[in-house]
């Protein structure tokens, strides 16, 4: 206590007194050390340890795969070959089969993002009656399993002749992918700030105008993350591949399970077929990952 020139007593402030961090931060800080980090590459590498595996199988010959394991290339790098890859290339069923995946993934993948994007905005800003019990109605459906609508789907196709077809095929997944997208979506175009929807509608912007200028590029990371998801599924479908295609018609999934059969005889296609099937989404996976994260983060918690 100390005494100014009026004579008024003024308090002096003490030392600051550290509050004591909480037990999650104590957690968090020693989580973040070196040791961590070295757990987690290791972790990672194992992870990656399948991949790197088929890649080294995929460039061997069948004479080297069925006499020792892959790792032992790296005694002996020479005996690595792309001769595998020029016989895959010459076998019309898988390349057949990778371009009926891009044909299947490509318009699946494309519908989803266009119709859910759409739907989620007019779900999120437009008024129409009964717009709650339709989204109530939309999201309900995320709960139904693609097992159950097999069969009444494939009656239904085979009636209006659409089984065995890709586009039968694309249009299983646009009308199973659709639910998470309109939810997806929606959650996100609703956190969108609504003067800035306001201004714009002053501005003389309609609703096209304003999805296509202000809203679609605000929600960019959440459509981006929509179109990765979608992208992955369908790429990596099999079952229903399996039961709404034929031979024609069938992706690389299929392709590669047909080829599984005769294991001992095409073991040097199955190898690179199988790394083209997986690297091409994971590709897209790791080029994409921070927008699928953050958009996948930023439209399911409202």
């Amino acid at each position: 206590m100390t005494t100014d020139a009026a004579g008024v007593g003024k308090a002096v402030p003490g030392p600051a007194v550290r509050a004591r961090p909480s037990l999650g931060s104590r957690i968090a800080e020693r989580l973040s050390g070196g040791l961590v980090r070295a757990v987690l590459i290791v972790v990672g590498l194992f992870w990656l340890m399948p991949t790197i595996g088929l890649l080294v199988s995929s460039l061997r010959s069948p004479e080297d795969m069925s006499a020792d394991g892959w790792w032992n290339v790296f005694a002996q790098p020479s005996r690595l070959t792309l001769d595998s890859y020029q016989k895959l290339l010459e076998n019309g069923d898988i390349t057949g089969s990778l371009v009926n995946t891009a044909l299947i993934t490509v318009p699946a993948t494309v519908l989803v993002v266009v119709i859910g994007a759409l739907a989620g905005y007019a779900f999120a800003w437009m008024e129409f009656p009964g717009r709650d019990w339709w989204f109530l109605t939309v999201v309900s459906l995320l709960v139904v399993p693609v097992q159950v609508a097999l069969i009444p789907i494939a009656e239904l196709f085979g009636k209006v002749g659409l089984f065995g077809s890709i586009f039968g095929v694309v249009l299983f997944h646009v009308g199973f992918g659709l639910p998470f997208a309109v939810f997806l979506l929606r959650n996100f175009f609703a956190e969108i700030p609504r003067e800035l929807l306001e201004a714009a509608r002053l501005d003389g912007a309609g609703e096209l105008r304003l999805f296509a200028r202000v809203v679609l590029p605000l929600g960019g990371p959440a459509v981006a993350s929509l179109g990765i998801f979608q992208f992955l599924w369908v790429w990596n479908d099999m079952l229903v591949a399996l039961v709404f295609s034929d031979s024609g018609s069938q992706p690389i999934t299929v392709a590669l399970q047909t080829q599984v059969r005769q294991f001992g005889n095409n073991i040097d296609v199955l190898a690179p077929g199988a790394f083209l099937s997986m690297v091409i989404p994971l590709a897209v996976f790791f080029a994409f990952q921070r927008q699928f994260v953050s958009g996948v983060m930023a439209g399911a918690v409202k």
